[in-house]
């Protein structure tokens, strides 16, 4: 949600609470995931035991119980696999192996344990699309003739104009420059060019061959009898390319852009895709304990992307329309109404996400200047510095405002204590490969990386005995977890209340009613299951009707007001949970 500051200073006068017809009715089924918190870990920042300064399995393990206490139902825990670590662990060398930076195996079943003790689910994050040159598999290609059995699990082309010394199409990477790396043949001569949407580290499979597919049907068995939840899939839009690989005059990622819409991308969206996915479902279901798929499907429009959650395929899809919608009113009204159709369609449920290892924090994007934000890529020490204390603001009330709605939610880890993104890091720390292969024209996702703050017993706060792996910005030491647990009033006790009372009024599996005349620019409303959300994202206070507060964003977000007949009023950039006299 960037900022944006058009909003008149008046309340809409006369409000009265009035709810519309549905816009989504109760769930149909109780199924854990469709009313799902789910908590993400990203392995090198969480905890460290070992003195390395980067986070490990263990850490997760000894830490496990905290985040247990906040009342989620599962951890999404962000590759661990062995990876030579390019782009911190979506390049992987092995898919059945955890890499010594993370611990062992045995360590990992370890984690499984103790979190079927606290009765937690872990989903696995598998990386489908690509792995790390040097995995086995794109060693033995690299040294095997063209058109070898050993190439064909992965895409390698001929070069086009003379010699071959042009890539085979112009399709861009992810992370800047060519999607094209060119190989020497095993007798020295320049050879192939092999795709890869990421980095030049991360070969991409080539799903038309079923021999791939087989290989990661072992891979997920693999880690589903050691206990797995279920998975989180990467880029699970992107394994089936195009026949023919046509040039494509788009953006790199395939957002909808003028003359190019993400439909038309070859990368992108192709319905074999499909196949795949009602094949791993099948899998899944061979297991107890409803064991889940969730897709990091960034495809256009919302409609599309719940193809992806059909009753035979997926559970769950990231909703990162949602999570790209701006602070206004009407058009968060607009994108989560098309989200719940889209979804209810299919049966499934929609997900709510506000932040991940992906993007900027919320707290930084709602407390950021417009346009100085850079789409993806955050914040640097010469940009324009965020508001802080407006961002912590408007992240409570908007997180309020998400754990308000029916469906699965996902936090990332450090957002309960209210974290935002690192926007001072020095350049000379910076490790994402999208800063290295743009020169710096990128900043890359460093920022939102940085290691966890649990105390002031070490340098890195608690983090680990030693420096961390990215340096923590200075002020930290104020909102440890530690510090925290002694506040009543912090981030921490708002996000356990909040996730508390979404479990017990059933939000998770109610349903919405949109409140009459608040989609306008200043107050967005709706009820669900006899709760009414209210988020106020103008700059004057709202009167509030007659019920009982439930749940404040913050200390201040609701007023005494004689305007209301309740006499209290719900504060600009907060959020309020009441129950309402009528209900």
């Amino acid at each position: 949600m960037p900022q944006t500051d058009e909003h008149p200073a008046t309340p809409p006068a006369h409000l009265e609470f009035r709810l519309e017809d549905a816009t989504h009715a109760p769930s149909s089924g109780n199924e854990w995931w469709r009313r799902s918190v789910i908590y993400q870990i990203y392995p090198r920042s969480f905890r460290d035991t070992t003195g390395s300064g980067i986070g490990d399995l263990p850490g997760i393990t000894a830490e496990l119980h905290h985040i247990a206490s906040l009342g989620v139902d599962a951890i999404w825990l962000s590759p661990f696999f062995a990876s030579p670590q390019k782009d911190a662990g979506y390049d992987v060398s092995d898919y059945r192996a955890v890499d010594p930076l993370f611990g062992t195996l045995a360590d990992f079943d370890e984690l499984i344990a103790e979190a079927n003790r606290l009765e937690i689910k872990i989903l696995v994050d598998i990386v489908p699309n690509h792995c790390s040159s040097e995995h086995a598999m794109f060693r033995e290609a690299l040294a095997s003739p063209r058109g070898s059995a050993a190439r064909e699990h992965f895409i390698f082309r001929d070069g086009r104009g003379k010699d071959g010394q042009l890539p085979p199409n112009n399709w861009q990477s992810h992370f800047g420059g060519s999607a094209w790396t060119r190989v020497p043949d095993p007798d020295g001569a320049p050879g192939q060019y092999y795709l890869h949407l990421f980095d030049h580290s991360q070969p991409d499979f080539n799903w038309d061959n079923p021999a791939v597919g087989d290989e990661f049907e072992s891979i997920l068995r693999f880690w589903l009898d050691r206990g797995a939840g279920g998975f989180r899939v990467d880029v699970a839009h992107a394994l089936i390319k195009a026949s023919g690989l046509p040039d494509w005059h788009g953006r790199a990622d395939g957002a909808d852009s003028p003359g190019y819409p993400f439909a038309d991308a070859p990368m992108f969206g192709q319905p074999a895709v499909h196949d795949v996915y009602r094949r791993w479902r099948s899998i899944c279901d061979q297991y107890p304990g409803e064991r889940v798929l969730c897709a990091e499907a960034n495809v256009h429009p919302i409609e599309a992307m719940a193809d992806w959650v059909r009753p035979d395929e997926m559970h769950q899809s990231f909703n990162f329309p949602f999570l790209h919608t701006g602070w206004d009113a009407a058009a968060l009204k607009a994108i989560i109404t098309r989200s719940l159709k889209a979804f209810d369609a299919v049966g499934a449920p929609s997900t709510w996400v506000l932040s991940n290892h992906d993007v900027p924090r919320h707290a930084t994007r709602l407390g950021a200047v417009s346009p100085a934000l850079r789409p993806g890529d955050g914040l640097g020490p010469e940009d324009v510095q965020p508001d802080s204390g407006l961002g912590l603001a408007r992240a409570r009330a908007a997180t309020l405002f998400m754990l308000g709605l029916p469906g699965g939610a996902y936090i990332y880890q450090g957002e309960e204590l209210g974290l935002g993104d690192h926007t001072l890091l020095p350049h000379e720390y910076r490790q994402d490969p999208s800063y290295a292969r743009t020169n710096g024209e990128r900043l890359g996702r460093d920022g939102c990386r940085v290691p966890l703050p649990w105390s002031d017993s070490t340098p890195s706060l608690g983090f680990s005995d030693a420096a961390g792996w990215l340096p923590q910005p200075e002020g930290w030491e104020t909102v440890t977890r530690q510090a925290q647990e002694a506040d009543p009033d912090s981030t921490l006790h708002f996000y356990r209340l909040a996730l508390d009372l979404r479990r017990t009024h059933n939000l998770g599996l109610g349903n919405l009613n949109w409140v009459e005349g608040t989609d306008g620019a200043q107050l967005l409303g709706f009820g669900n299951s006899g709760v009414l959300v209210l988020l106020n994202l103008g700059t004057a206070p709202v009167p509030l009707p007659a019920g009982e507060v439930l749940l404040a964003s913050s200390a201040t977000a609701v007023a005494r007001s004689t305007e209301a007949a309740s006499g209290l009023a719900l504060n600009p950039d907060a959020a309020v949970w009441l129950r309402p006299e009528t209900a």
